[in-house]
């Protein structure tokens, strides 16, 4: 088992693994940190997976190294690699579970740190127990299809795998086979297989009234924290990592610069994510009343009594839905208040493009496609609005009856006695 180790006497780092039933130890310069760990661990899972391949260079990873020597020679292919050079008919490549770790360790560089946890999920409870030990290039079209129907039919207590989810799954199979084929030559099987067709995103935001009732019910410790939640669309993540060094009370805004999931600090969803909030009266009022209460424990604005970050999973199970149930309302997870932002901000009538700015979107095509079909609930003036403007400002000339006896009449003439009757009406 490979590990990342401190010395004791130095305090620095080393790295602890198996090359050729050989223990290794390589000591470093690194001390211990999390940030040297990080990235100590990053390059161990690379030697784990090269040594699982046979690509494993010992002199070219560790040049200084005593034990440079004791390996040094070309790296010895791995059996999966060894088989498939001799043509015994095993395929080419090595397995996908082996693959897999070399692929991870190459790009997840590229990825944030949640979506590095996102993809060890997937690897670990779909891909390797299905194809973990199957050569990459053995792996045909059918049998991708056959999984992808075994997922829609995998459950979750009473709930089955969303067709978002499977996507999710079939993308990073598809990743790790679309790149094996461009390395070891073969075709990939995911020609021809389209992702599942996702229904429209289901949001359920909150109406004025109910948002005025939460926020009358709710505990007067949290008050503050739920209307910066209703009345700016942050994300959990969002608020629940916002400092206050990123809110300028001059300016009246909130810098979107920093996340926090799963208790560990992170960059914002995306680059579009990094923003500038404008305050509404009401947002700048709680977060004035809310540093006198915070302002002294630490950094975060909602934080608990010994500074430290809170915990999304507890403001859940013990305020938000303990709230809707007492009011007897729906019960809604409270990714809803982002929601709910967008569509009150489109029910007042602001510019979709500001609209979109708060909310961290790239453009305003989401307003269209998913918010802006529950303004008329909110607002009960649907259409109302151009009639008012019709009313006000847009008038036809008076339209007089014709009788019969002008049926027969020419146009010209109709025309002549109506201007007639027209002129009357004008003069008095």
């Amino acid at each position: 088992m490979a590990n990342i180790r401190v010395r004791k006497e130095t305090g620095k780092l080393y790295f602890d693994f198996f090359f050729k039933s050989v223990r290794c130890r390589e000591h470093t310069a690194l001390p211990d940190t999390r940030a040297n760990r990080k990235l100590m661990d990053q390059a161990l899972r690379k030697i784990e997976a090269e040594i699982t391949l046979g690509t494993f260079d010992y002199a070219k990873t560790f040049p200084n190294s005593k034990r440079a020597a004791q390996f040094s020679g070309a790296a010895q292919p791995s059996v999966a690699v060894a088989r498939a050079n001799a043509g015994d008919g095993a395929g080419r490549g090595p397995t996908v579970g082996a693959f897999a770790e070399e692929w991870v360790s190459e790009k997840e560089v590229e990825w944030k740190r949640s979506y590095r946890q996102k993809i060890r999920d997937i690897l670990d409870k779909y891909i390797r127990p299905e194809f973990g030990e199957r050569g990459v290039s053995d792996i045909a079209k059918a049998d991708l299809l056959k999984y992808r129907a075994k997922l829609a039919k995998v459950t979750h207590g009473t709930h089955t795998l969303s067709a978002s989810r499977i996507n999710q799954i079939m993308n990073v199979i598809k990743q790790i086979l679309d790149e094996a084929a461009d390395r070891f030559e073969f075709s990939t099987p995911f020609q021809g297989i389209k992702p599942l067709r996702l229904g429209r995103t289901q949001v359920d935001p909150f109406s004025f009234e109910e948002v005025q009732a939460f926020l009358t019910a709710v505990p007067e410790e949290w008050r503050h924290y739920f209307v910066v939640r209703f009345f700016t669309g942050m994300r959990t993540s969002e608020i629940d990592g916002l400092k206050w060094q990123y809110v300028n009370f001059d300016r009246r805004e909130i810098l979107i610069e920093e996340t926090l999931v799963k208790g560990e600090e992170d960059t914002p969803k995306t680059h579009g994510s990094l923003r500038s909030i404008q305050m509404s009266q009401l947002v700048y009022d709680s977060l004035k009343a809310q540093q006198a209460v915070t302002g002294r424990y630490g950094r975060y604005v909602f934080c608990t009594r010994n500074g430290y970050a809170i915990q999304y999973n507890n403001v859940s199970n013990r305020v938000w839905y303990p709230t809707l149930k007492t009011l007897g309302l729906k019960r809604r997870n409270p990714y809803q208040t982002r929601h709910t932002a967008a569509t009150l901000w489109l029910a007042s009538g602001e510019s979709p493009e500001w609209i979109a700015r708060q909310m961290g979107h790239t453009n305003t095509k989401m307003l269209f496609t998913v918010y802006s079909r529950y303004v008329p609930n909110l607002t009960r003036q649907d259409g109302s609005a151009f009639e008012r403007l019709l009313l006000q400002n847009f008038q036809l000339p008076p339209v007089f009856p014709i009788s019969r006896d002008a049926e027969s009449e020419t146009g010209s003439s109709i025309h002549d006695r109506a201007e007639e009757k027209l002129k009357a009406v004008r003069h008095g």
